[in-house]
């Protein structure tokens, strides 16, 4: 297999993720004109912009955000209006959010569970979204990409599921996170014909397909992942534990992730006079132990004292993290 696939998607791959969403989320998808493959669920965020956005158009964001969409904004021409997640468990205000929408507002992006939080969006709260989006006739662009990555109580919902949101939503998703192979570069991207059709001249001018060898191996690992998802969660919940217990008898105050694998710590009580970025250089230099500075992942200043870690590492490595930020 070591031709070109179907630009959109091997067959094969496409009909695995429509019989997955049937089973779990109840989709009733057509693999040949609603499902589109992608190289990484990043490209297909950036398709999803390019192909919806004209320049000047509003997208709403929740902050803090994955990094990308900033940049995906930039390069399509759409202007960023951001609503902030606040307090231990990361929630909207819905006054501020209503307040965000307006005659201009062209789609709204959903990340749940969240990079960086962890925060996994109930079902009220999408509800809420799913409103404001059908009064305001606006999209919803929602990236799923660690839909299978839950703990405790917590179940993921599709927004693209609620009634009258199928219509106007983008779902993306893909194999990187769930099978731990982010150097495959597979994604998808889920939207009725009328925005698949947009979607997939975008993606065919971007990047032509993906890599047609690893789509069919990305197939099988779908047909046969059923069983693999609660493994999936069992471990990852152990390596949760691991490194929130390192982490809080450091003395951070940390968030406890409800899904993805990254926890976001506030350092506010251990006495460092700095900003994120200052404090991130100090545990690289004199701890050992490297995370993200809390900014890169708000527009405003709220995340000036926080710093991101991420626990998709070996359990030898975040026992040695843990043993250094021990000594800190």
């Amino acid at each position: 297999m070591n031709q070109y696939a179907i630009t959109w998607g091997s067959p094969r791959l496409r009909r695995a993720i429509a019989d997955k969403n049937r089973r779990i989320s109840g989709l009733d998808l057509d693999p040949d004109r609603e499902i589109t493959v992608t190289c990484g669920a990043t490209e297909a965020m950036m398709c999803a912009m390019l192909a919806i956005i004209e320049p000047g158009d509003e997208v709403i964001v929740f902050e803090p955000f994955y990094e990308n969409y900033v940049p995906d904004a930039a390069m399509s021409g759409a202007e960023l209006v951001f609503v902030t997640l606040r307090g231990e468990d990361f929630l909207f205000d819905p006054v501020e959010l209503r307040r965000a929408f307006s005659a201009k507002t062209k789609a709204i992006i959903v990340n749940t569970p969240n990079n960086p939080s962890g925060k996994v969006f109930t079902h009220d709260e999408l509800q809420q979204i799913a409103a404001l989006c059908q009064e305001f006739d606006t999209l919803c662009i929602t990236d799923e990409i660690y839909e299978h990555i839950l703990y405790d109580h917590h179940e993921h919902v599709s927004i693209a599921t609620l009634p009258g949101m199928y219509e106007r939503t983008i779902t993306i998703s893909g194999l990187s996170k769930t099978f731990s192979v982010t150097g495959w570069r597979l994604g998808y991207m889920i939207a009725p014909a009328h925005l698949s059709n947009a979607l997939r001249k975008v993606h065919d001018f971007l990047t032509v397909g993906a890599p047609a060898p690893l789509q069919e191996a990305a197939a099988i690992a779908i047909e046969q992942a059923d069983s693999y998802y609660p493994e999936l969660r069992a471990m990852y919940g152990h390596k949760r534990g691991l490194l929130l217990n390192a982490l809080r008898e450091a003395g951070f105050h940390c968030h406890q992730p409800q899904g993805a694998y990254y926890i976001m710590a506030d350092f506010s009580d251990l006495g460092f006079r700095g900003d994120d970025t200052a404090f991130a250089h100090h545990l690289i230099e004199k701890v050992g132990v490297a995370p993200v500075p809390g900014s890169s992942f708000y527009k405003g200043t709220a995340g000036s004292t926080m710093i991101r870690f991420t626990f998709s590492k070996s359990e030898e490595t975040l026992l040695e993290a843990a043993r250094r930020l021990g000594g800190m």
